[in-house]
């Protein structure tokens, strides 16, 4: 007798959220399997940002499911929902290290303050992923201040892997980076969601990272994905929307819906 088929990674069933007269989310239904890595796509203030932080349980949905390994998270709390939280790994926007505290200390703080790790192992481990993203050990001494923006990020994406998450979030990854510490960026994401196997959802803007690090594709719009498919698929995708979005054109159905009143 064949075993049952492992649930999804990530599902969303009907995920609506609003602020006020403003609905930001109106029905959002996605399937992520393990290993794949969707990268959602759309303009400012489409509900990018919200739809992860839905997921995270920053923000409860007003409405829908969101399921992590077949069980439901909306709602949870106390120990429930810190087994989801343990599950993943976070690279925010703008990176978000703490200024006080050495970079080493960034990369290690969850195993520490989260897991209770003793300080000597979560630094073997911070020095480690430090390693895995090409930073030398004397940055780990080094504080943000003293580090690039480009250094930056890659503390940030040595932060979010050092517990070996089995999701990551990545929200803007390569915001505020030149084009070639972009694309140095997006290679070490590549090369450390594949040694962990972990299931990723990004957003972005940069559609240079989006065919980089996805597997999937999805574009948001008026609340809903207005298109989803293979990232490969995304050049062919029909969609007006699509198309104008991942080409940049001032012109297109996206400016008209802008427009009207």
């Amino acid at each position: 007798m064949s075993e049952p088929p492992n649930p999804p990674k990530i599902q969303l069933n009907g995920v609506r959220k609003a602020f006020g007269q403003k609905v930001v989310l109106d029905g959002i239904d996605y399937t992520l399997d393990e290993g794949e890595s969707l990268v959602v796509i759309g303009g400012s203030g489409t509900g990018k940002s919200v739809l992860l932080k839905c997921i995270l349980g920053i923000l409860k949905p007003d409405a829908g499911s969101i399921r992590i390994d077949g069980e439901e998270t909306v709602g949870v709390r106390g120990e429930e929902r810190e087994k989801h939280l343990q599950k993943i790994g976070m690279l925010f926007q703008g990176s978000a290290l703490f200024d006080s505290l050495p970079v080493w200390q960034n990369v290690a703080f969850r195993l520490i303050q989260g897991q209770g790790m003793e300080r000597k192992e979560a630094k073997e481990i911070a020095l480690g992923k430090l390693a895995q993203v090409g930073l030398a050990a004397p940055v780990a001494e080094l504080y943000p201040a003293e580090l690039s923006g480009g250094m930056q990020k890659r503390v940030a994406l040595a932060r979010a892997i050092a517990s070996e998450p089995e999701i990551i979030f990545f929200d803007e990854p390569t915001t505020g980076l030149d084009p070639i510490m972009a694309d140095v960026i997006n290679d070490l994401i590549v090369a450390s969601v594949r040694k962990l196997g972990a299931t990723t959802i990004s957003i972005t803007h940069d559609m240079a990272s989006a065919r980089k690090i996805a597997t999937k594709i999805a574009m948001i719009h008026g609340g809903r994905f207005i298109w989803a498919g293979d990232a490969k698929d995304i050049d062919r995708s029909g969609n007006a929307y699509v198309d104008q979005f991942i080409h940049g054109r001032a012109e297109g159905p996206i400016q008209m819906a802008v427009r009207r009143p």
